[in-house]
C-alpha cells in the first residue's frame, strides 16, 4: 500500500515537471489557430526540453499503473490531479519567479486533501471489467477525436486552450482507464485485445491534444482543465462501473478530500501567472 501511494506521488511530480517541459517545447513553435497543423507538431517533436518532458510522462504513466494496482482510481487520480502544484514548482524553478502567498495556501489545501484520501482509500487489486468496457472505451476514443477537431477547426481566441486541455484530460483519463482494465484481467495471451491500442491511441492523442492547447493559451489554464477532466470523469466511472470504493465508514472523508483536492487544483491554476 505504502508502495502505491509513492507511485501515485511520484507520478504527480513527474507529470508536473513534464507539464513544464512540454510548454516551453510547444512554445517555441508557431501554429495555425484553426487547424491541426501537422508540420508544425513535427517540429515540436523536435524540440529538445518537449522531448524529455514526454519521457517524464512516460515515467509518470509507468508509476501510476503501479498506483493503480493497488488503490481506486479516484484517489490514484486525484494524486495525479496534483500535478498542478509540481507545475507551480518547477515553472518558479525555472522562470525565477516565487509562489505567492495564495497558491503556498492552495498547496496547503491539496496537501491536506491528499492526506484525506490516504487515510480513506480502499486497498484493492484491479477488477475484471465488464464484457462491453473495451467497446465502449473505443467509441468514446472516435468521439474525442472528432471533438478535438471540431474545437480546433471552429473555436479561436482564448476558448480553444481549455477546451483542448480539457479533452486532453480526457484522454489521458481513457489511458487510466485502459490501464485499469489491463490490470484487471489481462494475460499474455491477450495481446490481440483491443483494449491494449485503445490504450496507446489514447496517450497519443492526449498527447496531440495537449500540444495544441499548449501552443494556443496559457499553460496553467490549459493545465486546470486537464486535471478537472482527468480526475473527475475516471473516478466517476471507477465508482460507478467499476466497483472503486473507500474505506468502511469513511465514505464522506474521501468524498470531502475528493472535493477538497479538486477545489484547490483548480484555485491553484486560477492565481498562477499564466505561462505564456
Amino acid at each position: 500500500m505504502v508502495i502505491a501511494y509513492v507511485a501515485a506521488f511520484a507520478c504527480a511530480a513527474c507529470f508536473g515537471l513534464a507539464t513544464v517541459l512540454e510548454g516551453i517545447g510547444a512554445r517555441r513553435v508557431a501554429s495555425a489557430p484553426d487547424a491541426v497543423d501537422v508540420r508544425a507538431l513535427a517540429r515540436v517533436a523536435t524540440q529538445v526540453p518537449y522531448l524529455l518532458g514526454l519521457a517524464t510522462d512516460l515515467l509518470g504513466w509507468v508509476l501510476s499503473l503501479v498506483a493503480l494496482s493497488m488503490l481506486p482510481l479516484f484517489v490514484v487520480e486525484a494524486m495525479i490531479a496534483s500535478a498542478i502544484g509540481f507545475t507551480v514548482l518547477f515553472a518558479a524553478v525555472i522562470d525565477r519567479v516565487r509562489p505567492t502567498s495564495r497558491q503556498l495556501w492552495f498547496v496547503l489545501a491539496i496537501a491536506v486533501g491528499l492526506v484525506g484520501l490516504a487515510a480513506t482509500g480502499a486497498s484493492e487489486a484491479a477488477d475484471r471489467t465488464p464484457a462491453a468496457y473495451t467497446w465502449a472505451m473505443c467509441i468514446a476514443l472516435v468521439v474525442l477525436a472528432i471533438a478535438g477537431l471540431l474545437v480546433v477547426r471552429l473555436v479561436h481566441g482564448g476558448v480553444a486552450a481549455p477546451l483542448l486541455g480539457a479533452l486532453a484530460g480526457l484522454s489521458f483519463g481513457g489511458t487510466a482507464l485502459c490501464g485499469r482494465a489491463i490490470l484487471g484481467e489481462f494475460t499474455l495471451g491477450d495481446l490481440r485485445d483491443p483494449i491494449l491500442y485503445a490504450l496507446a491511441l489514447y496517450g497519443v492523442l492526449g498527447i496531440v491534444l495537449l500540444t495544441l492547447a499548449l501552443q494556443r493559451g496559457s499553460v496553467t489554464i490549459a493545465t486546470a482543465w486537464l486535471f478537472v477532466a482527468q480526475t473527475v470523469v475516471p473516478s466517476a466511472i471507477g465508482l460507478l462501473v467499476l466497483g472503486d470504493r473507500a474505506r468502511d465508514g469513511l465514505a464522506g472523508v474521501a468524498g470531502a478530500s475528493f472535493v477538497v483536492t479538486l477545489v484547490a487544483v483548480v484555485g491553484l491554476t486560477l492565481v498562477t501567472p499564466p505561462m505564456e
